[in-house]
């Protein structure tokens, strides 16, 4: 499975999209695609951007519907002529490397009453446990449903261990107890499968890849005293602790469910 990413060159900013805090973006690249763009400049900086491509990374190896991911490059002169102050800063402190996903024309949010396949209710459970993503919940689901089918969308609040960055081995042992808040949970009925699923396409070579897609200049963090290597090798460590230690976050969905 070819893990790269594509890179484009973002054209034009086309209009903010106020959902949450982090003022994503739709644009058109140089590929004359459109994407939803997350800005390195923004709240969480790039370790939202890093959550983004784990988490979207992980996603596809489970086989989930995900749009396509790209690295989206921003020139130093972008968004001089953008007349909102705050999306020009916005603009100002992202230029570089930031990240897209491929916009689905016409997609509509998915409704929490629609019904699907418990296995894939599942395995989105399973991986929203495993890369602790606290943000696909009744009020905020994070899904999409495009041609008839479920795409999950916006990985960014997940790995929040990295937000206070210490105890990187007990963070991959947490149950992660906002399991019960996901909407999918109901559905999820067949977790054992999901998990052993999971376990038959994860493995270390696979994290090792996946770690190594992160932009070095993603990795210069100011409030941190390791290197961009020794961070890399943070987050290969969390995924292939809490692989180990699935049992934990399981049995914390089966009890909320139950």
């Amino acid at each position: 499975m070819d893990l790269s990413l594509r890179t484009v060159t973002v054209m034009r900013y086309i209009l903010p999209l106020r959902e949450g805090g982090s003022l994503p973006a739709l644009a058109e690249a140089d590929d004359d695609f459109k994407y939803v763009l997350k800005f390195r400049g923004a709240g969480h900086g790039v370790k939202m951007l890093i959550s983004e491509l784990l988490g979207g990374k992980i996603a596809e190896i489970l086989g989930l519907k995900i749009p396509e991911l790209v690295f989206a490059n921003l020139d130093v002169d972008f968004g001089r002529t953008e007349g909102d102050e705050e999306i020009q800063d916005l603009l100002k402190f992202s230029e570089g490397l930031n990240f897209g996903l491929h916009f689905l024309s016409g997609a509509i949010a998915y409704d929490a009453s629609v019904k699907i396949d418990p296995l894939l209710a599942s395995k989105i459970v399973w991986l929203d446990a495993f890369i602790t993503n606290i943000d696909r919940t009744f009020k905020n689901t994070n899904l999409l449903l495009w041609h008839k089918e479920l795409w999950v969308i916006d990985n960014g609040a997940s790995f929040y261990f990295h937000h206070s960055w210490q105890n990187f081995d007990a963070a991959a042992k947490t149950p992660f107890k906002y399991v019960k808040d996901h909407v999918l949970l109901p559905q999820a009925s067949r977790l054992d499968d999901a998990d052993a699923f999971a376990k038959s396409v994860l493995n270390e070579e696979i994290f090792r890849e996946i770690v190594n897609l992160i932009p070095q200049d993603w990795l210069q963090w100011n409030d941190a005293d390791e290197s961009p290597e020794e961070i890399r090798e943070i987050y290969f460590n969390f995924l292939k602790t809490r692989l180990e230690n699935s049992e934990i976050f399981l049995n914390e969905a089966k009890n909320a469910r139950g």
